[in-house]
Parts: C-alpha cells; structure tokens; sequence
C-alpha cells in the first residue's frame, strides 16, 4: 500500500507544471508598456492599450495630428526595449527604439511619434 501511495504523489507530482516562461514575458511586456502609457498621459498623450487574443500587446499612441504609432516591447541583449517600427525595420538604426528603462523614455517616444 505505501508503495502505492509514494508512486501515485510522485505522479501526481508530476502533473504541477511550472510556470510557462511564456506567460511571465508577456506579463513583462504588459508591465514596460502600461508604465509607457501612464508615463505618456502625463505628457498628455492619448494611449491605447491593445491585448490581442494571440501575438503581442501593443500600445497605440496618438499624436497631436491624429497619426497613429504602435509602440510594441522586446528583449534585446541589452534589455526590454521599445520600438515603433514594423517588425521587419527592427534592425539597430538610431531612432527607432529606446531602452524600456530609460528614464526618458515617454519624452523620446512622443518625439519621435509626433516628429
């Protein structure tokens, strides 16, 4: 009977899945761009958070001229950054991206949006 009761916890043990590595990035992503979005309606501009069913979440910026700027977060070697550039122009250029960190971070982006 002992033998069964150790080999059935250790089964059941066995189904806990640790958490999805996943899910803690997106949680993450979530983080850095609602911190960006408070820090731009300080600034006065208008943000959108959008959480997609599948994909990453983005966050819409508004400019002064109605244009429109999807700001979207990444792990890079250098830690989380933003960027508002189509995935396939998300090469190190200068001006398409900051570090999520940056203090400054909402002054440079609504620069650049509004620029």
């Amino acid at each position: 009977m002992r033998d069964q009761e150790n080999s059935l916890s250790r089964s059941a043990r066995g189904h806990r899945k640790p958490p999805d590595p996943t899910t803690a990035e997106q949680q993450e992503r979530f983080v850095h761009l609602v911190r960006l979005g408070w820090d731009l309606r300080a600034l006065g501009v208008r943000t959108s958070l959008v959480l997609p069913v599948t994909g990453q979440p983005i966050l819409e910026v508004h400019s002064a001229a109605g244009t429109l700027a999807r700001i979207t977060v990444i792990r890079r070697y250098c830690g989380w950054v933003f960027t508002w550039r189509p995935w396939w122009a998300r090469l190190w250029r200068r001006g398409e991206w900051v570090l999520a960190d940056a203090d400054n971070a909402a002054d440079i982006v609504m620069t650049e949006v509004n620029g």
